[in-house]
């Protein structure tokens, strides 16, 4: 019997196999709109990568716990716009974000005011693609208030808006979030709306919004009901996301639905409009999006660093990939 001193240090690395959905998708690209990979680790990234998503949008959210003053604010909106922009591209993974106040640290009126102050020193930045994701969580006064405040800069700055809908009462917030946008004179074309169900879908496109849905483990949407949902509606003006973050979680939400809506004879097309091409239209009308640099993306140098910090810990050693012409 062996012990185990036996081991080698092969015997000791991660397994390697192949997950059986991804036969399924095959030489499919996808564009994950939603997803917190501030609270993801290096696997993920590599997982995702294997799956086929070539881009993702991570918004602005709360930590878990509450943040205590603004430096802890400008130091994760700091981190989204550079570390974690670096850390995805390790992978070969385009990485953009939405910035903007969260509805449940909105309550906090003092350190909201404070948030409201640097907002517009991030929300220019390159790679910001909206404002979000920002609405109402319990459906105070306060959030109201900033998720109001916030419209008015998003209209000012030309971005696209993703809307948090509420978990509790969600279609009465759903429909506020939507009545408060057009009164702020925002198109529905330039509106997000995340974390729709079947309750709130069928109000969310005939008003002319985007309807996002969030493919999240016993709270959200299976990926399930998503198939049902995209046989009724069809893929106009629908996009899929994960929304992982440090929850209980699954950052490749997005390839699975696209495998169980290909195996329940959902249209290619329309697997394609939900998983990627959909997000990609609506998001790049903040002008920051090029499907271009998805592909430069992929010339992956692990060896690189941001402001001295790597990826790679201890005798790791780095992957270079040798499609490139660059020569260093």
């Amino acid at each position: 019997m062996c012990g185990i001193y036996d081991l080698t240090e092969k015997d000791l690395q991660p397994l390697t196999y192949t997950p059986a959905f991804l036969d399924k998708i095959k030489g499919m690209r996808f564009f994950d709109p939603h997803v917190h990979m501030t609270a993801r680790t290096t696997d993920d990234y590599q997982a995702m990568a294997d799956a086929g998503i070539v881009a993702i949008i991570e918004p602005a959210f709360w930590l878990g716990q509450p943040r205590t003053g603004v430096d802890s604010f400008r130091d994760y909106f700091s981190s989204l716009l550079g570390w974690e922009r670096f850390r995805s591209s390790q992978f070969g993974i385009k990485h953009y974000c939405t910035i903007g106040l969260n509805s449940k640290e909105a309550n906090n009126e003092k350190l909201a005011e404070a948030v409201m102050e640097i907002l517009p020193q991030f929300i220019y930045k390159e790679g910001v693609v909206g404002v979000g994701e920002i609405g109402f969580d319990d459906q105070t006064a306060l959030e109201e208030k900033y998720y109001r405040a916030q419209l008015e800069l998003a209209k000012e700055a030309g971005l696209p808006v993703q809307i948090h809908t509420p978990h509790r009462d969600k279609k009465k917030g759903t429909q506020r979030s939507m009545d408060i946008a057009l009164e702020h004179g925002l198109e529905p074309h330039m509106i997000i709306v995340d974390h729709n169900n079947e309750e709130t879908v069928k109000e969310v496109l005939d008003r002319g919004f985007w309807a996002a849905f969030t493919i999240y483990p016993f709270t959200k949407m299976g990926n399930e009901r998503m198939v049902e949902v995209v046989k009724q509606y069809g893929s106009e003006r629908i996009m899929v996301n994960s929304a992982a973050d440090w929850g209980i979680s699954d950052p490749l939400a997005v390839p699975k639905t696209a495998a169980l809506m290909h195996e329940s004879g959902i249209d290619l097309n329309d697997i394609h409009l939900v998983t990627y091409a959909n997000a990609v239209k609506a998001f790049a009308q903040s002008g920051q999006i090029d499907e271009a640099d998805f592909d430069l993306a992929k010339n992956i140098d692990q060896s690189e660093k941001f402001n001295g910090s790597s990826i790679l810990r201890g005798g790791q050693q780095p992957r270079i990939d040798k499609n490139t012409t660059i020569i260093r």
